[in-house]
């Protein structure tokens, strides 16, 4: 009878838990951050490769907002490099990881 229970309860945990949704790279900042700076793209190093552009990213502790210059990479095959970028949303704004999304 006991392991019923706790079969029981761990079904219904796993129930609530498979219903929460969390964006995977997100981070609240407080106000929107500065305008972009004016990078200065270098030479592309070869054909395949592909611009990912600088961005600001927060800093929680020291509550400031660091640059974080672009670079030169070589993509996945068969993927598009997405920015990453800031969403002003009721609550804040948002951060949203740059990421490979496949062509």
């Amino acid at each position: 009878m006991k392991t019923r229970s706790m079969l029981g309860a761990l079904a219904m945990s796993l129930l609530i838990l498979g219903g929460c949704h969390l964006p995977p790279s997100t981070v609240q900042a407080p106000p929107p951050p500065p305008a972009a700076p004016l990078e200065t793209v270098p030479a592309q190093p070869g054909p395949t490769y592909v611009w990912v552009p600088g961005a600001y990213t927060w800093q929680s502790p020291t509550r400031t907002y660091v640059w974080v210059a672009g670079h030169w990479t070589i993509p996945p095959q068969g993927y598009v490099w997405v920015p990453g970028h800031w969403e002003t949303q009721a609550n804040g704004t948002m951060w949203v990881d740059g990421q490979w999304r496949h062509n």
